[in-house]
């Protein structure tokens, strides 16, 4: 067989006939041209096929496999098995690539062997008024580079736009391969990830457009609303504070409102115990919430005094959060950690 190219593209693809051909197109101008494209067709019903067809047909570095509509995690693992190298980009049938992606991508790979996976910063595919959640989700992604960075707020969401990354695929099969299940698939393998050690940092330049169309399955699909992304992230959160939280098992909880409650009530089901929570609405201060009191947050004591979780979502909230703790000398990780 052939020499192993120095990048494997990872392309799942159905029914993305009206995208693909650009797609295609900017992958096969990379710098970086010592690559393979494995498209894994998810059985298509428009001309996604013959796309495909006539671009191996022009360019042998072009690998199709075609299998039954299994959906996109069979397709991931499917294309995962063909892939000849250790490092695999992933890539979407409707994203476009910025010409020098892959070679910055694995030079970071490159320089840093401890890394497991890189990303990049993305820029928006979409109409950001339409569609402003979702421009605000890359925007906050882009915020979020170093590893240091990456690690502490995996909590809150989804650090990595899926089609953005490059990883060393030895250690995406060690770890399992994506899972199918009631959950984001990409999401619980970054998860998964990390708290088996694996390092993830990004290289700091806009090297993806991450495209937003209405039919995306984040959109459509019930594995991508909100309480399944609660429901991963609860059991591997849990995790995390069982060796970082010095009170293990007990947290304290920052937002004492029916949602925040509800989200946090997850990780009960872990072995975490949940003491008190947090509130500044003098409407809930005070009060006790299933025989837990509700305090002000001036009252959290200092750093050491306790752990905290924060599961207030309101935009916003986050940062004003962090910035109240840190201005009373708590650290992120060490006394609290963003759940939301």
């Amino acid at each position: 067989m052939n020499q192993p190219p120095a990048v494997s593209v990872l392309l799942p693809v159905r029914n993305a006939a009206p995208t693909l051909p650009r797609a295609l197109d900017s992958l096969l101008a990379q710098s970086h041209a010592d690559i393979e494209i494995v498209a894994v067709d998810d059985g298509s019903t428009d001309e996604t096929p013959a796309i495909l067809r006539r671009a191996a047909a022009a360019d042998p570095r072009i690998v199709v496999e075609s299998i039954p509509p299994l959906g996109l995690v069979p397709a991931l693992n499917r294309g995962l098995e063909l892939c000849r190298s250790d490092l695999v980009a992933r890539m979407d049938g409707d994203d476009v690539c910025q010409p020098d992606r892959l070679a910055k991508q694995k030079e970071l790979l490159d320089e840093r062997p401890g890394l497991g996976v890189a990303s990049c910063l993305v820029l928006f595919g979409g109409d950001a008024e339409a569609s402003a959640g979702y421009a605000f989700h890359v925007d906050w992604c882009n915020n979020h580079i170093t590893e240091q960075d990456i690690a502490l707020h995996r909590f809150q969401e989804s650090p990595l736009p899926h089609p953005s990354v490059m990883f060393r695929k030895s250690i995406i099969l060690d770890a399992g391969g994506y899972r199918d299940g009631a959950f984001p698939e990409d999401y619980e393998l970054w998860l998964r990830l990390m708290d088996r050690g694996v390092r993830i940092a990004k290289v700091p330049e806009f090297l993806l457009t991450w495209s937003d169309p209405p039919d995306r399955l984040s959109r459509v699909d019930a594995r991508y609303d909100v309480d399944a992304f609660y429901a991963v992230k609860a059991q591997y959160l849990a995790r995390w504070l069982e060796r970082e939280n010095p009170f293990h098992p007990a947290v304290t909880i920052i937002g004492a409102g029916r949602v925040s409650r509800k989200r946090a009530d997850l990780l009960e089901a872990h072995g975490v115990s949940i003491e008190a929570y947090v509130d500044i609405d003098p409407r809930k201060v005070g009060k006790a919430v299933h025989g837990r009191p509700v305090i002000h947050r001036d009252e959290l004591g200092g750093p050491g005094s306790r752990f905290a979780v924060s599961y207030v979502a309101s935009r916003g909230a986050a940062s004003d959060i962090e910035e109240f703790l840190q201005a009373r000398g708590w650290v992120a990780g060490r006394d609290y950690i963003l759940a939301a």
